[in-house]
Formats: structure tokens, sequence, C-alpha cells
């Protein structure tokens, strides 16, 4: 059994960096040494809840001072961390997936409660993690298609990478607090000593404006974030001259949205990101700025292409789901779903296999009809799919959403012959949907039909 405390390596850090800011919230500063206290009350109120090692236990929050110090409680704990947000749906039947004994919810003005569920017999995963005197974390999927995945993972594992020094710029915490990504973000400014800087406001005026204040270097995002920042141009409004880099991930960038950023921000460095609920996120380059070719991977993955499907294995790969068949090969390759392209060391990432349209035997990837369609004039946000047909098997289908009135018969002449002169005939929408409904849910991610 490892009986070391789980986040020694991190406490020291806040120990070192005691006087400097850890953390910005609301336009609050709290420092290292606020932090560093604050996880040691945590720490007592647990022993004092009676709250036991291995305990499942959600934290429902976001990247508030407490709901971080109180993640670090739990993780020297070694509690098995279940972290949600408030814009969860279906949150009864998550908690009942994972099995939850307690709930600690932590508002955006760090205002917090606690409730027990009640205790409940350990699945063989969460027993594994209790074998070995580790902590936990539990991450669902964001279920866009189908129920969602709960994916369990040795907290230890993930964390091992936080222990090499690295150079932390000044981040705009972005992604959320219940997906990896996010907290990927999180470990990896605190274990360099950086600032923690985030908001529950994830609107493109509130951003530029914090990044504006704050001097912020980094801004990670996801691209359905990036296209509404570009189509909100309130990029003008303020001073983004701190910008250094942005990185994109957690959906596919339609290739005309990067040659727009990259025309909007020429001396910033635009970064491709992977990764998976189930792996962690791998190390990344993008071929350059305006290029989706990316090389992947870094210490502890190793990456094979099976059938033009991406595979990866991961020593910090999860122990498995709670409620879905094992997705690794008996060899321990975990079959991602993503098709892709190989040009040497690099991939292009094509797409999700499950969101291939089949047109009388051709494939057809959405993103591509998505992008060429988004290279319009008018184009705010638009969503292709398949449907159902009895002669094709399926037809190609695009929703779209108008960035200004227009007459719907006028543009949607205008869109079949833009995509006439730029695709092959079975890849030109059939139907084209004309409306005013944003086509992205709480995690600015596009929902797909």
């Amino acid at each position: 059994m490892d009986n070391q405390n789980p986040i020694s390596f991190l406490e020291n850090i806040f120990l070192e960096e005691a006087s400097n800011e850890a953390i910005i919230w609301n336009d609050q500063t709290f420092t290292y040494r606020w932090l560093y206290d604050r996880v040691q009350f945590f720490k007592g109120l647990l022993v004092e809840k009676n709250i036991a090692k291995s305990a499942v236990v959600v934290l429902k929050g976001d990247f508030t001072p407490e709901s971080i110090a109180l993640m670090l409680a739990l993780i020297s704990h070694r509690c098995i961390i279940v972290p949600l947000t408030k814009s969860v749906k279906n949150e009864v039947k998550l908690l009942s997936i994972a099995g939850v004994e307690h709930v600690f919810t932590i508002d955006e003005n760090d205002s917090f409660d606690f409730k027990t569920i009640g205790s409940f017999e350990k699945n063989d995963l969460y027993k594994e993690i209790e074998a070995r005197n580790h902590p936990g974390l539990v991450l669902f999927s964001s279920g866009t298609s189908g129920e969602p995945k709960c994916a369990v993972h040795d907290f230890s594992k993930l964390l091992t990478k936080f222990h090499e020094k690295r150079k932390a710029l000044r981040t705009l915490n972005f992604l959320m607090f219940d997906h990896w990504g996010g907290l990927n973000t999180m470990f990896h400014i605190l274990s360099n000593g950086g600032v923690v800087i985030s908001t529950h406001v994830r609107t493109p005026e509130n951003i530029c404006r914090l990044i504006e204040k704050n001097r912020i270097q980094l801004l990670p995002a996801s691209p359905t974030f990036l296209n509404l920042l570009l189509l909100s141009e309130v990029y003008t409004k303020f001073d983004l001259s701190s910008l250094t880099m942005i990185s994109y991930g957690t959906e596919p960038m339609l290739p005309s949205t990067l040659q727009k950023l990259k025309s909007i921000f020429p001396d910033v460095r635009l970064l491709q990101t992977y990764g998976l609920i189930e792996l962690g996120v791998l190390k990344s380059k993008s071929k350059s700025d305006d290029s989706l070719w990316v090389k992947l991977g870094g210490d502890g993955y190793e990456l094979r292409v099976v059938d033009g499907l991406l595979e990866i294995k991961a020593e910090s790969a999860m122990l498995g789901y709670l409620n879905a068949p094992s997705p690794f090969t008996e060899d321990g390759w975990f079959k991602t779903g993503d098709s892709v392209l190989v040009e040497g060391e690099y991939f292009k990432i094509l797409g999700r296999k499950s969101e291939l349209i089949n047109v009388g035997g051709e494939k057809v990837y959405p993103t591509e009809i998505e992008n060429v369609i988004n290279e319009m004039d008018n184009v705010a946000e638009v969503m292709v799919y398949g449907e159902r047909n009895p002669i094709t098997g399926k037809i190609i289908v695009a929703k779209v959403r108008l960035s200004a009135e227009e007459d719907k018969k006028a543009f949607i002449a205008r869109l079949k012959e833009h995509c006439k002169a730029r695709l092959e005939s079975f890849k030109v929408p059939v139907k084209v949907l004309v409306d005013n409904e944003v086509q992205y849910g709480d995690r600015l991610k596009k929902t797909r039909v």
C-alpha cells in the first residue's frame, strides 16, 4: 500500500509560493498560503463529518477557491471524487450510477452545503482503488449521444505527470470543472506555482474582460466558444495583447474557423489539444497555427491506427466504466472511435466513426460539409447530420443559424449553389433547415443530433 499523502508535492509548492497569488475568482485574489490553510481546514471537516477513506463523494461546483481547496482535501483523504457542475442534466441518475454516498455543493459565492445520501456496496473498480489506498476520480462523458458513460480512474495515476515542473502561463481555467480538460489545466497551473484565473460567466465579453484585466497569456477553449467570440467581435473592445496562445479541443475545429482565428490573432500561437475522459490529456504539437495536423503522444502514451481508427495505450488510462463494456483490446489499447489520417508523425482527426453519414454507400464526414457552409457570409452556426431515406439510406441535412435576417429561400438557394461548387454531389445537403436556435449547450460544445 502507498501511504504517502497524494498531494504532498502540491502542499510543498503552496508553502514555497505562500505569498504569491494562486487563484483569481470573481475578481478577488487568493494566495497560496490561503489555499494551503483552506485545504487543511477541509481535511479536518472531512474527519469531523465521518467521511471514510474511499467514500464516494460528489463535489458540485466550479473553479472557485473553496471548490479547489475541497477537491484537494478529498484527494488527500483518498476519497473517490465525482465532480459535477450546476448545469448537469439527470443528476439523480448520475448519482445512482456512481453509487454516491455524500454530496458537497459549492456555489459561485463559495457558500457550501453538505448532505449524506447513504452507503452502498462498492463495485469491483472502487474496491481496486481502495486496495491501493489511492484516491479515485469518476468522470461522466458529455452524453451528447445516448447515456453518458461513467469512467473510473485511479486519481494518483492522473496526478503523476504534475510532479515534473514546467512553465505555467497566466491561464484562464475556461474548460469545465467536471471534465478532465478543466481539471488538467488547474493541476498544471497549481503544480507550477501559477495563477488559476476562472469565472462562472463564460461569455465572449466577460472572457475578453478577464484577459485584459488579468493579462492572461493562455486561453484554452472549445471551437464553439471561439466561433462565438469571432461572431461577437467583442475582441475589438478589449486589449488582448497579453495573449500568447489559444488552445482548442473537446470537439472538431472547422478549418474555416481556424483561418479566421489566425487572421484576427496573427501573433497568437494556436494549439490543437486532444484528450479523452478515459485516458487524460495527451501532449500535442500542431504542425502550424493554421493546420489541423497534430503530433500526439508524450510520456506514458502509445498510439496506433487500426482500420483508420485511432487506438491509444496509456499509463493513465481509466480502470473501466461503471455502466458500459470495456473499450480496451485484450492487450490494453483503448479504441477511441476517432477516424484519422496519418502523415509521418502527424495525425488529422476526421471525426467520430459514429457520426459518419452513409449516403448510398459513400461515407460522409459532417465536419467537411459544415466547414464549406461556414465559409459563407451570414452563417453563425451550422450542424450537418444524416436523416433516414428509403433509397439512399441517409440524406444530408444542414441546420443553420444565421447571423442576421435573410430571406430563407434565397439563403437556401445560395447555400446549395455554394456547396455544389465546392463538394461532390452526394455531399450537397438535400434538406436545409434555417432557424434561430443555438446549436450548443452549457458546455459550449456543439450539441449534435
